[in-house]
């Protein structure tokens, strides 16, 4: 099998890596070669932070070029938007319609960019964008966030949803697994 690649972009705090844990776990269960690879950026002052998950049958590198990403994960709106650069011709783009205002935005010197996702279709990338800040909430926990788009992001992969469960199982303390199990559901069915 050819390597696949993923990107999980968003901005610090939001749980990127917990989210590539859970991805390389389960990666790693289906016996595929599995390279994943943070990058924090400013991530303890709510930068952008990115995660590369790349697998297949023999994975070199973890890096992600421009133009090689099957997917991107995106816990943010401005996020998605920043990465499209790096999404091959007929990737995906799961995204969050969360915005969080960057530095810029907060001390007025910019204005956050309207019609994200419309901008981004109207240039031909397919974007499956969901409200996963209010499914999180529902599911019990706004930090939840990063399971209801693993949820989602499960729909792009024949993988089952009991394959999932159980590399959430072992990726998430016990005292947060049911919650993460219904926010994963949730995205899941989104």
């Amino acid at each position: 099998m050819e390597t696949k690649n993923i990107m999980i972009v968003g901005v610090g705090g939001q749980g990127s890596l917990l989210a590539s844990k859970l991805l390389g776990r389960l990666l790693l269960a289906k016996d595929y070669d599995t390279k994943v690879s943070e990058v924090h950026g400013m991530s303890q002052r709510g930068g952008s932070v990115v995660t590369y998950v790349r697998f297949g049958d023999k994975v070199y590198s973890p890096i992600i070029d421009k133009g090689e990403a099957d997917c991107i994960v995106s816990f943010e709106l401005l996020e998605a938007a920043r990465w499209t650069e790096y999404l091959k011709p007929g990737g995906v783009i799961v995204t969050n319609t969360q915005q969080i205002n960057p530095m810029p935005v907060i001390t007025g010197a910019a204005e956050y960019p309207a019609n994200l996702v419309k901008t981004m279709t109207d240039a031909g990338i397919q974007v499956d964008a969901i409200d996963a800040l209010k499914l999180a909430e529902e599911a019990g926990s706004s930090k939840a966030v990063n399971i209801v788009l693993m949820g989602h992001l499960s729909r792009h992969f024949d993988f089952t949803e009991a394959e999932w469960m159980d590399a959430l199982e072992k990726s998430v303390p016990a005292k947060f697994l049911e919650l993460n199990k219904k926010a994963f559901v949730l995205g899941r069915n989104a």
